[in-house]
């Protein structure tokens, strides 16, 4: 033993590499593999990977993967390189691999799906963290299973479609879409893993320890038994609809993501047939978390049960004279991306109804069972959906967590919550009852949440009031239920005024809210139209035309984020108000191209995708490498939430490799890999996730001295530069651009709830020290100015 010890340590076996130099490999594999005659790089990557999962405690994918390493750092590169990029940057390529890269190297870029997978296990570590307040904790879980249902539904489920039909990757990370499933499952199951570990064993033990408590059927009172077998009998049983399995009752195909039982049966049915298995689907009306009265608690008020228990406990009142052997819980995920062949739409609405309706029954991409569910029944759900054991997740406990947010609205216990908060109301508006007049003066910045939604909702108001404004022009993507700017719409068509709309009815996973606005809109008389086919409209502009005297003024809006109030409280977004005439003159021209779709003149100040803003932003970065090639200040910092789009990475890398400072603030997904030496060795990428979700795009460039900030509803990600319709506005008031400025600085010293990203793919937490928490600074100086 001492000996292969040694060899470990020495860096050359015979002239050949040793496996100390592959990281990522432990001492201790590093030890078994020596006692296995395997001691060099050479020799491991020419090793068998079955003969190597006969050491304990390797794991098939683990041997594929340091196979994998191995053959790409001895050079051979057909077979090796691309596979080695199959563990998506893990440490061992990115660490030893990296000197003297290209810029067109598939090694420069991390895979944008398992970033993803990253930031969701950003959000997983909230609920982990005991300094956030034990509700939000719970929340955080919620929002990390909502967020990988999301996963599954879009991401991986066209990684399967184009597996399936064998289409070559051509992202520039390289890897082919197996190559990514492969790793998914292999992350994601460790992730699923960890969600119920932190609700079993952290979550449910601190909220039963602040009498919040998850009542389990073996601990039931006779008055809790009693009342839940009463409302099982009045509540649900008239609902539930069992399906036994036989010839004439094929196994039914379970709605997208709802919850499901399977059951074993036993004895003879009605019609003295044996009937084995039979499916059991709680229809989505039904509450997942029922809380118990306080006459069987003893008072307790935080007494719950889940829907699932309650289930499990009565299913044989459903099976009259037949023995029920098993229920377990299932769930299935389905592809649910709407797909619309463009050349055949004669009517996007009419069209986007249809996709609706097939929604909950895409291609399945995911079953998630019970742990205790038998394996023959396993073998044979699995079956039934086609799928794999790579997409199979046994969990403990409820197959859906994102539904224990519902308990967050149930309990009222402020303690164990964020403190609420006011919205800063901007000074300039203080005791003016007329925008317009504040918007003659001055512009207005405002910052979501830390300052209201309610000035841009009220300008919108006026102006449908108002009996000199002749129109109003504005986008809506996401606008949630019962939107005052709609009713400020409708009511500004009803007295006459040209009202125009622009609705993007693709806005994912809001179609449906947005066909009723778009058909409430336009009975109120708006114009109403559905943007560009093949374009989504992102835009989040509002145009005022208003008649003062002889001349027509204009008075815009633009924005980061949606007009949504709700998620106006929940987003950090930036907000300009304007009545600059060149600006409002430029988002006239948008929504003159996007209602008569011909082509528009040169803008004066805005930036627009598809046309001008991925150039403009290649140049401003190349003009940052001048500056700084001038000995004149140089830096680049932009804050958005997903980089993935490879023409800007590479404008970025060439800009840290001459020498430019480059500090990114990347919420989400970041494809772009920092810390290859003489590529990205000046590029920080941080990543904030806290109380707020940040998402606001901010562009900022010294530009040798003379700064300039763009705010924008765009990321760097190809289908906002290329097939969305963005808009990106300057601030060039000196004092509102220094403001957001100063804002950026506290995201890059903010040392609490800031991740900063390695070379190989993985986030760490910034030195806590707790001298700066950037959303909490904002807020606290913000809320002063109600």
């Amino acid at each position: 033993m001492m000996d292969i010890v040694e060899r470990e340590n020495e860096d050359k076996v015979g002239g050949r590499l040793v496996i100390s130099k592959v990281k990522g490999i432990s001492k201790s594999t590093r030890i078994m593999l020596a006692e296995h005659g395997i001691f060099s790089v050479e020799e491991l990557a020419d090793a068998d990977v079955g003969r190597l999962t006969k050491i304990p405690g390797l794991s098939r994918q683990k041997a594929q993967r340091m196979v994998r390493a191995a053959k790409f750092m001895v050079g051979d590169m057909e077979t090796g390189r691309e596979e080695a990029i199959a563990s998506a940057g893990a440490a061992e390529v990115a660490e030893v691999s990296l000197e003297g890269v290209g810029l067109d190297d598939s090694r420069c870029f991390l895979n944008r799906e398992l970033s993803l997978l990253e930031f969701n296990r950003r959000v997983l570590d909230q609920a982990k963290d005991p300094r956030t307040p034990l509700l939000e904790r719970l929340n955080f879980l919620s929002i990390s299973c909502s967020n990988m249902d999301e996963f599954f539904e879009i991401r991986v489920a066209g990684l399967l479609q184009k597996s399936e039909l064998g289409a070559a990757q051509t992202d520039p990370d390289s890897m082919m879409p197996q190559e990514v499933l492969s790793a998914i499952s292999e992350r994601v199951h460790e992730l699923v893993a960890e969600q119920y570990r932190v609700l079993n064993q952290e979550l449910l033990p601190a909220l039963e320890a602040e009498g919040i408590r998850f009542i389990r059927r073996s601990d039931w009172t006779d008055a809790q038994h009693k009342w839940l077998r009463r409302y099982f009998e009045e509540e649900l049983a008239p609902i539930l609809s069992p399906i036994g399995l036989d010839p004439t009752h094929p196994f039914p195909r379970p709605l997208n993501k709802a919850l499901n039982f399977i059951i074993s049966l036993a004895g003879k049915d009605a019609f003295g047939r044996n009937i084995h298995l039979a499916i059991l689907q709680a229809p989505r009306a039904l509450p997942r978390i029922i809380q118990l009265p306080k006459s069987t608690t003893g008072g307790r008020p935080h007494d719950f049960v889940f829907l699932s228990s309650i289930i499990h406990a009565f299913v044989d009142d459903l099976f009259h004279g037949m023995k029920v052997k098993g229920c377990y819980q299932f769930r299935v995920t389905r592809n649910s991306d709407l797909f619309l062949d463009e050349e055949e739409i004669d009517d996007l609405l009419q069209a986007v109804e249809g996709e609706l309706a097939s929604r909950n029954y895409g291609d399945e991409v995911r079953l998630e069972v019970a742990d205790n569910c038998p394996d023959a029944v396993i073998e044979f759900l699995l079956s039934q959906f086609g799928l794999g054991e790579d997409r199979l997740y046994r969990v403990d406990g409820p197959v859906n967590l994102s539904r224990t947010r519902e308990i967050y609205d149930l309990v009222d216990r402020p303690d164990l919550k964020y403190p609420p908060f006011t919205p800063g109301w901007p000074a300039q508006l203080t005791g003016h009852q007329d925008f317009f007049e504040v918007l003659r003066r001055q512009d207005i910045l405002l910052h979501h949440p830390y300052e209201s939604f309610i000035p841009v909702i009220d300008l919108i108001r006026q102006a449908a009031d108002d009996p000199q404004v002749v129109a109003i022009k504005q986008t809506l993507y996401r606008t949630g239920p019962d939107s005052p700017i709609v009713d400020a719409l409708a009511r500004a068509a009803r007295a006459g005024k040209e009202v125009t709309v622009v609705v993007e009815l693709l806005a994912r996973f809001d179609e449906r809210a947005n066909i009723s606005l778009a058909t409430r809109l336009q009975e109120a008389g708006v114009q109403v139209v559905y943007g560009i086919v093949g374009y989504k409209t992102h835009a989040k502009i509002l145009l005022i035309l208003r008649r003062e005297g002889r001349t027509l003024r204009y008075y815009t809006h633009l924005g980061t984020g949606n007009y949504h109030p709700r998620t106006a409280r929940l987003y950090t977004d930036y907000s300009l108000m304007t009545s600059d005439k060149a600006l409002g003159e430029d988002v006239q021209r948008v929504f003159v191209q996007l209602t008569s779709l011909g082509k528009m003149g040169k803008l004066h100040k805005l930036l627009q995708s598809p046309f001008t803003l991925h150039k403009t932003l290649i140049r401003k970065i190349e003009r940052e490498i001048e500056h700084v090639r001038e000995g004149r200040p140089a830096r680049i910092v932009i804050k958005i939430n997903s980089l993935v789009e490879p023409k800007l990475i590479r404008a970025l890398y060439r800009a840290s490799s001459a020498g430019v400072p480059v500090r990114l603030i990347v919420r989400g997904i970041c494809c772009l890999r920092p810390g290859i030496p003489g590529v990205s060795e000046n590029i920080e990428v941080r990543s904030i996730v806290g109380r707020f979700l940040e998402h606001s795009r901010v562009y900022c460039f010294e530009n040798g001295g003379e700064p300039e900030v763009y705010a924008a509803s765009a990321d760097f990600m190809a289908r906002n530069m290329f097939r969305r319709v963005e808009t990106c506005f300057p601030i060039e008031n000196k004092k509102l651009a220094e403001r957001i400025r100063n804002d950026l600085e506290l995201y890059l010293k903010d040392d609490c709830q800031a991740w900063q990203l390695r070379s190989d793919g993985s986030y760490e937490r910034v030195h806590d020290t707790r001298h700066c928490d950037a959303q909490a600074e904002l807020l606290e100086a913000l809320k002063k100015m109600v």
